[in-house]
């Protein structure tokens, strides 16, 4: 069963409710702005937001910020898909979300947490997301006709 949490943090919202979560505004973003996702279907976005933790930042109860956690919710976590839209970056909206994931019940006492960025090293460095410890024993299938290229 997973349990539904919401916070205020100065005039903005952070959620679990998937029900809240605009699905064409996350769309949009991952297909048209971000560098990650344009290769992406709508149906896999819903598909991805189904089997992950997914957390939703809201201003008046616009949607403005996403972001997703793929876990056992015992030892491994992945955080993919992070954005804040555009007129709402550099307010400390990253951040706040971030302190949330971080604080959320099922994320506690993992043995890994891990990310990958192009350009946020610095946001997540705050966290303590370090570079891999042991780059040699990592390991990945990648299939560059499923993604966008420019990862």
């Amino acid at each position: 069963m997973q349990k539904k949490i919401t916070i205020d943090v100065e005039n903005y919202l952070i959620s679990t409710n998937k029900s809240k979560l605009d699905i064409n505004l996350i769309s949009d973003f991952l297909i048209h702005q971000s560098y990650w996702a344009t290769t992406r279907t709508i149906l896999q976005i819903q598909n991805s937001i189904k089997h992950s933790i997914c957390f939703g930042v809201y201003h008046h109860s616009k949607q403005i910020a996403f972001a997703r956690v793929i876990s056992d919710q015992s030892t491994f976590a992945y955080l993919a898909d992070v954005f804040v839209i555009k007129e709402y970056e550099k307010r400390g909206v990253a951040s706040a979300l971030m302190n949330f994931i971080l604080d959320y019940p099922s994320l506690q006492n993992l043995r890994r947490f891990i990310l990958a960025t192009r350009d946020a090293h610095g946001l997540y460095s705050k966290f303590g997301f370090k570079p891999l410890h042991w780059t040699e024993r990592w390991m990945e299938i990648y299939n560059p006709t499923k993604d966008d290229p420019n990862q």
